[in-house]
């Protein structure tokens, strides 16, 4: 009988052993290889270290520039430069940074140029009024822009508005608003501060009557102390704090609503407006005419810019300003930095004004063009 025959078992993770079914090389599999191989090096790529020399290598030896929505002298220009002085050590490469000014349309021209004309590579920056993102939404036709494509970067801080009355104005109480006519000052019939009387009053019941025509806030702080007007809506607490602090720490004028993205710490007794609406359609009317407030002085890049280049910005940004010397500089120059916000949390103050109901729009669009 013959032996049967024994295979050896193969040893487990053992090479099998080449035989000699060679096989002439076809064209075909050095395409495959090249493509194994382009498969590999793009997995590399994406990871973590790669990702990291990416921005690195682009913007060595580039400049950046910030494009701000305004003339020079104010105080996005102010915080423009103070960024362009600090930034640069926290962009990856270690890019030059200036700042360049594109007034115009209240800056709606500088923020069509950043949509439609700027680079889309991360070398430019915008820096634009706050009420700029909403202009679409608000149905302005020079507005040719959609600002939730914008790759928002972050903010120094936010704005919480006001408003205020003169100390003898006999007007102090919710209440009081409701059933007693105040007159406002405004620089004209569309301008910031007669929109936000016009939401309150349509909101909170409030009876604000709007006096037009001054050439600037200046002039209506000038009206309010001459007695021409009772008071102003619509306006920063940190600008009110900068131009009249007296006003605050002495009492002479009293600040009867608060309205923004959150309560101010400094107004505890003071009415927060979102706090007082019942009506849900209200509720998001003040909201979505609250955006420009919870986006403060926004900086962002343009649409298409790669992510790796946005991620980078964002962090630059918030590394400079969780920097103590610009913090310094720019508290010295009068700026509000303590209460940063990111550009994630600016994408999506951008992105819930846009979802707001279309029956909430039309009242916002005639509220802010009667």
């Amino acid at each position: 009988m013959a032996a049967a025959s024994i295979r050896e078992p193969r040893r487990r993770h053992q090479l099998p052993t080449l035989t000699s079914s060679y096989r002439k090389p076809h064209k075909d599999d050095a395409m495959r290889f090249i493509s194994i191989v382009s498969l590999a090096a793009l997995s590399l790529a994406h990871t973590p270290a790669a990702a990291a020399q990416w921005p690195a290598d682009f913007y060595k030896g580039k400049t950046v520039t910030i494009v701000v929505s305004t003339s020079t002298g104010g105080g996005y220009d102010a915080l423009a430069r103070v960024i362009s002085r600090h930034i640069g050590k926290y962009i990856p490469g270690n890019p030059n940074v200036v700042v360049r000014n594109m007034p115009g349309a209240g800056g709606i021209s500088a923020v069509n140029w950043l949509y439609n004309a700027a680079d889309q590579d991360g070398t430019t920056i915008g820096l634009v009024q706050n009420g700029t993102p909403l202009e679409p939404l608000l149905g302005t036709k020079a507005a040719r822009y959609d600002a939730t494509k914008f790759n928002w970067l972050g903010t120094s801080s936010y704005e919480v508005s006001v408003t205020l009355l003169w100390h003898t104005v006999p007007v102090n109480t919710v209440a009081d608003l409701r059933s007693r006519e105040i007159s406002i000052g405004a620089t004209g019939a569309n301008s910031t501060h007669a929109f936000y009387a016009r939401v309150l009053n349509a909101t909170l019941g409030t009876k604000m009557r709007i006096v037009a025509g001054y050439p600037g806030q200046a002039e209506i702080y000038l009206a309010i102390e001459r007695g021409e007007v009772d008071g102003s809506a619509g306006l920063f607490y940190s600008a009110l704090v900068q131009a009249r602090p007296e006003w605050v720490t002495e009492k002479k004028a009293k600040i009867v609503l608060q309205y923004g993205p959150q309560r101010l710490k400094e107004l505890p007794d003071v009415p927060f407006v979102a706090d007082l609406l019942k009506n849900e359609d209200d509720k998001m009317l003040m909201m979505a005419s609250s955006a420009p407030q919870a986006l403060g002085r926004p900086l962002m890049l343009p649409p298409g810019v790669p992510s790796d280049r946005v991620a980078a910005m964002r962090k630059a940004l918030a590394d400079t300003f969780n920097d103590p010397a610009f913090q310094t500089e720019a508290e010295k120059i009068g700026l509000t930095v303590n209460a940063p916000r990111t550009g994630e949390q600016l994408q999506q103050v951008i992105e819930d004004a846009y979802r707001t109901p279309t029956r909430v729009v039309e009242r916002l669009r005639a509220l802010n063009n009667p």
